[in-house]
């Protein structure tokens, strides 16, 4: 579904971003995947790259670093000359009830979930998908930016933002034929939300219709839609992954 496209994935370490690189190069992509500390792609990469129809190629860059993003489209250009498809999955959580909200870290976090994106968003439209009329951007939302969350009131203002920015983007570049969608996971089984339910919440498994958490495997088939061209006229969309959780 995704033969020879080149596609940009953040936050590619571990969890969601990690399976949407891997399942985008399952279809055949030639997949940048990012991270922030040099080197720790590669033994991934080139295990998937080897049995994989495509590859995954690591590219290093902090998104809280304009010159560090400005690097990479360079090197992006150079190498491929093209970006048929930008994940942007990088994000940082914070679980702090009000009174409690520390405005360091949620500076660092809007740094990342929203700053960021908008920068690497910005500069890989501009000067890509404007120039070559097409391409797909896939932000992750989260389903608390679309329902809020007791205990997460500076997390779900930062995806909130999220879900503002692409329906904004959507109708900004649907004539450059370029489509701008979002997905919403619910409570998904990462590490990082195995260890907070440990830390601070009780078993959540009820609240959700299905009885158990998500997978990063559902929310990469998800991104399979929108980075196809089965998603071809769908744009300005926000696509939850929750399993039927009650908040």
């Amino acid at each position: 579904m995704l033969k020879d496209k080149v596609c940009l994935v953040t936050g590619a370490s571990r969890g969601i971003g990690r399976a949407v690189a891997e399942r985008f190069a399952e279809e055949g992509a030639i997949v940048y995947a990012n991270a922030r500390a040099e080197g720790c792609l590669t033994s991934w990469a080139e295990t998937v790259s080897a049995n994989a129809e495509g590859c995954i190629v690591p590219i290093y860059f902090d998104l809280t670093r304009p010159e560090e993003i400005k690097r990479a489209a360079m090197h992006l250009k150079k190498e491929q000359g093209r970006v048929d498809v930008l994940v942007n999955n990088a994000g940082v959580v914070t679980n702090e009830v009000l009174g409690m909200i520390s405005r360091d870290r949620t500076r660092d976090m809007f740094e990342v979930n929203v700053l960021g994106l908008l920068d690497l968003t910005q500069l890989i439209v501009s000067r890509f998908m404007v120039r070559q009329k097409s391409g797909s951007v896939i932000n992750m939302a989260s389903l608390v930016g679309l329902e809020g969350s007791k205990g997460q009131i500076a997390y779900s203002a930062s995806k909130g933002a999220v879900i503002a920015m692409t329906k904004s983007m959507a109708k900004e570049l649907a004539p450059h034929n370029i489509r701008v969608n979002a997905i919403a996971p619910g409570m998904i089984g990462t590490e990082r939300l195995q260890d907070t339910i440990r830390e601070t919440y009780k078993d959540h498994t009820p609240l959700i219709g299905m009885g158990r958490l998500g997978t990063v495997e559902e929310i990469a088939d998800a991104c399979m839609y929108f980075a196809s061209d089965r998603s071809g006229y769908t744009t300005g969309q926000i696509l939850a992954v929750g399993g039927g959780i009650v908040f």
